[in-house]
């Protein structure tokens, strides 16, 4: 088997930024942090836009090939609705796609951005073009939110990452910014939530502060997770992405997990913007062995980075940390 470096596993799209603000129809700051999903043979982009006041709304952008000719919808597709949803005072934020084959519709978990802070909301939608909003579904302060496709034992679960005050669990400390798992017989009600992968502490690139990326991605060999380490150091903040792998019958179970981040911010666009240091993937779209990541650049703009989730998995595999 071929030996292949950590840095090596996503490839650049040549034409980053895909997106950026001067490409929408309308005014505004920035465009980053899209989800993802295909829809009647296009690619659809499900795009967070940040306004001229610091407020995000979102747009829907759809492409054939997933790469160029984006057509963009020509006014916002979600705005914030702070007289029916209070939750969404200071805007909505960073949603990720799922469909829900045994329902017949996507389901978006989102942010939406109280006075209270930030926590996870719930949309559903048939063509991205109507919604039915669901309301808060976790309390402040939680985000990076997604649902899995399927049930598990008659529920459904998700990941997200809330921000919880130093408790003790297991004899550990388990306060801070860690990943989460949570179930539901309905998608209203949540519960049995359990810590999924804790943020390493010291000098580990995703010490602290860790948060789902994309939603969970099943393959053959389990449930791929790519999520983003946040590493303070004297110069700011820098957002990495690194693997993991659940097992395919009980999501609970880490299977592996990588000790190396997979994909770093290196090029300009990703160096400086709104937020410096950072690629911030909230979806990703498989065709076959084909994978297209979709991230957000320093919070300025969108771009587009490829893999083979064969490599990824054989990779994770040879160098992940491996539970039990």
């Amino acid at each position: 088997m071929e030996r292949i470096h950590s840095g090596d596993l996503f490839q650049r799209h040549p034409d980053n930024p895909i997106i950026t603000g001067a490409d929408l129809p309308y005014p505004a700051n920035t465009v980053f942090n899209a989800a993802a999903t295909k829809v009647a043979g296009d690619t659809l982009l499900l795009m967070r836009v940040e306004d001229r006041r610091g407020l995000s709304h979102l747009t829907a952008a759809r492409s054939r090939d997933g790469i160029s000719d984006w057509r963009i919808d020509p006014a916002p597709t979600i705005m914030p609705d702070p007289e029916s949803h209070p939750e969404e005072l200071w805007g909505i934020e960073d949603p990720r796609i799922t469909y829900l084959e045994e329902r017949d519709e996507y389901a978006v978990a989102y942010t939406a951005y109280s006075e209270d802070g930030p926590l996870v909301s719930l949309a559903t939608t048939t063509d991205f073009r109507s919604f039915e909003r669901h309301g808060p579904i976790m309390p402040p302060e939680d985000k990076d939110a997604a649902l899995f496709p399927v049930r598990f034992r008659g529920r459904w679960a998700m990941i997200h990452r809330p921000i919880i005050s130093t408790v003790t669990i297991g004899g550990h400390p388990a306060g801070g910014a860690h990943i989460w798992i949570s179930f539901s017989p309905d998608l209203k009600h949540w519960g049995d939530h359990r810590m999924l992968i804790a943020a390493r502490r010291g000098a580990w690139w995703d010490a602290n502060k860790i948060g789902l990326s994309p939603p969970p991605l099943r393959t053959d060999r389990g449930w791929l997770i790519l999520y983003h380490g946040v590493r303070t150091t004297a110069s700011g903040s820098i957002y990495r992405l690194g693997l993991a792998l659940l097992d395919l019958e009980d999501p609970c179970n880490v299977i592996a997990r990588s000790d190396e981040w997979v994909f770093a911010p290196e090029k300009d666009y990703e160096l400086s913007g709104d937020v410096d240091k950072v690629v911030f993937p909230c979806g990703w779209v498989a065709e076959g062995d084909e994978l297209r990541l979709y991230y957000g650049a320093a919070d300025a703009c969108m771009a587009l980075a490829t893999a083979k989730i064969s490599v990824l998995l054989d990779w994770l595999t040879r160098h992940g940390i491996h539970s039990g």
